[in-house]
């Protein structure tokens, strides 16, 4: 698959923002921005997880704040096993 990159800039005139709001700012946004991806279906939930470097557990929750289903129609039986595995590994992971 041939890979392509997008970036996306704009910019606002602020008075003195400080650091630490400007950084939560730009994480925000970029974390909207790959979560409209994966809601219009342009990268997986794998791919938005990489980007967002979460695991499937965080995404999952992303997903439910950003009020994606998890079922598209296009996920077969194997791809939903193997959700279910990912996230029961996350979650011996965490209980450990």
């Amino acid at each position: 698959m041939l890979e392509s990159k997008t970036e996306v800039k704009f910019t606002v005139a602020l008075t003195e923002i400080p650091e630490e709001l400007r950084v939560a700012a730009q994480c925000k946004a970029r974390e909207a921005f790959v979560m409209e991806l994966l809601r219009q279906g342009e990268i997986s939930a794998g791919r938005a997880a990489e980007l967002l470097e979460v695991n499937r557990s965080q995404l999952s929750e992303l997903m439910y704040q950003y009020k994606i289903s998890p079922f598209d129609g296009t996920m077969t039986a194997e791809d939903l096993q193997q959700e279910v595995a990912e996230y029961l590994e996350d979650l011996r992971k965490f209980s450990v």
